[in-house]
């Protein structure tokens, strides 16, 4: 069985904790998790996107309180660490919330610089531009997780997902 069937059989429970791996809003994963079982990847992560668009603004905050801000290698320079806290603690400050961005496709050498110069372009933002801003980078973190846990389970022997299941 490949990675979406196992997923697709999952029971909800396990479904949904994997899922608020993917994207920390419970109505995100539930609606995800109870849509199932999708016949391809395209379908899913058009389910997705789609259930991204719907986040209620308490959502995407709960969302967001889940997320942790990007960091660096620890080999990184020092100077580059202490950059990127001050930028993410200023970012926090203004929006009340962590600093999210997709980092996909770029190598791991392009992401801090990408990260402080977003992180300096979105803080000249409006509150509610960033949060659109926000909302999109979500749904694109959510997509690319989506894409791992499917492949991950492809490779898991089983029917349970490789994550740790959390109740709350």
């Amino acid at each position: 069985m490949n990675g979406l069937g196992r997923f697709n059989a999952w029971p909800q429970d396990l479904a949904e904790a994997a899922l608020l791996e993917c994207c920390g809003s419970r109505r995100w994963a539930q609606r995800m998790a109870a849509h199932r079982p999708y016949p391809d990847l395209d379908t899913l992560l058009a389910a997705s996107d789609e259930a991204g668009y719907d986040l209620a603004p308490a959502d995407l905050s709960e969302a967001l309180a889940a997320e942790s801000a990007p960091c660096l290698h620890h080999d990184a320079p020092r100077a580059a660490h202490l950059a990127l806290r001050a930028a993410h603690a200023a970012y926090e400050s203004r929006f009340g919330h962590a600093f999210v961005i997709c980092l996909d496709g770029l190598r791991p050498s392009q992401h801090v610089d990408q990260v402080l110069a977003a992180i300096r372009t979105r803080l000249a933002h409006e509150p509610d531009e960033e949060r659109a801003l926000t909302a999109e980078e979500m749904r694109r973190l959510a997509r690319g997780r989506i894409i791992e846990l499917v492949t991950e389970a492809g490779l898991t022997p089983g029917p349970f997902p490789p994550v740790a299941y959390d109740p709350r």
